[in-house]
């Protein structure tokens, strides 16, 4: 009974996948609409700056602020452990 479960659901992700994919129709992309005026394309080296290393400096950013500016001055430790009875 497991096993036919799996399989129907197997068979409805892929079913909806190549529906979505039938559907979608990548030709369109191709006609420009009115009032279109594309930029010129950004290098490897922008594209990396813009999506990966400004995320990653904004986090930092964030995340050194909170630690600096951290009003809390008890700090959770760690229980000893319990001696054991001798």
């Amino acid at each position: 009974m497991d096993k036919k479960n799996a399989l129907r659901a197997g068979a409805l992700a892929a079913g909806t996948t190549l529906m979505m994919l039938l559907m979608s129709s990548p030709a369109l992309a191709l006609t420009r609409d009115d009032g279109d005026d594309p930029g010129a394309g950004l290098s490897v080296a922008q594209t990396l700056g813009l999506y990966v290393l400004a995320p990653l400096a904004l986090f930092a950013i964030i995340a050194g602020l909170v630690m600096v500016l951290d009003k809390s001055r008890t700090r959770v430790t760690k229980p000893a452990k319990a001696r054991a009875k001798a």
